[in-house]
């Protein structure tokens, strides 16, 4: 594939994905009573504001190039205990897509996550 449409892709999958965590963020922080009554229905509603940092913190990693892996590392384990939290509770699985496109975006950026042995 051309190099350029690549970059460009992979632009815009890292921008998604790190954007749905930087924007569900901001509903935590905000205080958003849908987010508050959905937290609270799993027992974090009190832990809104931290959670809301934590992803915001987390995505901030994931776009710096330095701190890529850290952040893949940080959102893919915030997302993994979201999903555990989901299921445990019977709510929709709302943690899978920003997962997935983290995945996604961190495997464009850079293989080695996901392939020990590809090139960088």
């Amino acid at each position: 594939m051309n190099p350029k449409i690549m970059r460009i892709l992979t632009s815009i999958m890292t921008v998604l994905a790190a954007g749905m965590a930087i924007l569900s963020g901001i509903m935590k922080l905000t205080q958003s009573k849908e987010i508050v009554d959905t937290l609270t229905k799993v027992g974090v509603g009190s832990s809104a504001i931290p959670l809301g940092l934590m992803e915001i913190g987390f995505a901030a990693l994931f776009l710096y190039p330095k701190t890529m892996k850290l952040g893949f590392i940080l959102l893919s384990c915030y997302f993994a205990g979201a999903i555990a939290t989901e299921l445990s509770h019977g709510t929709p699985f709302n943690a899978v897509m920003p997962l997935v496109l983290i995945w996604i975006a961190a495997f464009l950026r850079d293989k080695s996550i996901f392939l020990p042995t590809a090139a960088v």
